[in-house]
């Protein structure tokens, strides 16, 4: 624990960050069908001109710290398809005993629909302590694209962790059954080996992306293409089974990252990324 988390540690206990915001979507360029938002999270669907609408969630809270609670939720019926995002990267920061920030994110998407969910990067600073849970239930032929990125600090300033702690865990199932998990935990044990190729290599920042659709296999080719353009700075292998096609990616820059996953979800998404991702 850092002196100034010790010096904290012993003072009144802290406010705490609460949020919530759910949208429902049914088919059209604008289905808005319901929306609920409360505390520091929001969400807005910016005016776009394309037949795909856009969902933005937000953290007015700036960022994530111990004790803090958030939840997106998005709900989409038969038909309707939405690209998702956030509006900034997320970042958490040092906390202050042993709750960790809770983040949990939920969708359902209905028969026939088409969901991207596209998060902007987290980034983890120096005793972070963050636990996240994404679960995305599909409805029969639902198709869906999703990613996450992690950024172990910030690199323009040369910092390096080593009490970050993380634990993520994404699921995806369809009509009942899980059809791709992906469990993810960062901790010191992990951080102070990070220059083990087993690990990651020396890198800090990773990234990770799925496309869940009757067609993944067909664009593994074009995929793996783009990673081999971005090999100078991102090192990064795909491969596709099942209807999954799954990438995941590391480099020592975190804009060298963001850069290769977004030519890679924008070619997946057959459009550009939210205006948003703008570099």
């Amino acid at each position: 624990m850092t002196e100034m988390a010790k010096d904290l540690a012993g003072a009144a206990p802290h406010q705490r960050a609460r949020g919530e915001a759910v949208v429902t979507l049914g088919p059209g360029p604008r289905g808005l069908e319901g929306l609920r938002q409360r505390g520091c999270a929001k969400a807005f669907l910016p005016r776009v001109h394309t037949p795909c609408p856009e969902v933005v969630f937000l953290n007015t809270a700036g960022g994530l710290t111990g004790g803090d609670r958030l939840r997106y939720g998005l709900n989409l019926g038969p038909g309707a398809q939405v690209m998702a995002t956030t509006q900034t990267a997320e970042r958490a920061y040092a906390s202050v005993g042993p709750d960790p920030a809770r983040v949990e994110v939920a969708m359902t998407v209905g028969a026939g629909a088409l969901l991207h969910w596209l998060p902007q990067e987290t980034i983890l600073f120096e005793d972070a302590h963050m636990d996240r849970r994404t679960r995305v239930d599909l409805g029969p032929g639902a198709r869906l694209l999703i990613c996450e990125t992690v950024v172990l600090g910030r690199t323009a300033m040369g910092e390096t962790l080593h009490r970050a702690r993380l634990r993520d865990r994404r699921e995806v199932w369809q009509e009942g059954r899980p059809v791709l998990i992906d469990p993810l935990k960062i901790g010191p044990p992990m951080l102070d080996r990070r220059g083990d190729p087993a690990i990651l290599g020396g890198a800090v920042a990773f990234g990770w992306l799925a496309l869940v659709a009757p067609d993944a296999l067909d664009r593994l080719g074009a995929v793996r293409q783009r990673i081999a353009e971005a090999a100078d700075t991102v090192q990064a292998a795909a491969s596709a089974w099942d209807g999954k096609l799954v990438l995941r990616a590391l480099a020592h820059d975190g804009y060298d990252l963001r850069c290769c996953m977004a030519q890679c979800l924008s070619y997946l998404a057959g459009r550009d990324l939210p205006r948003v991702w703008t570099l």
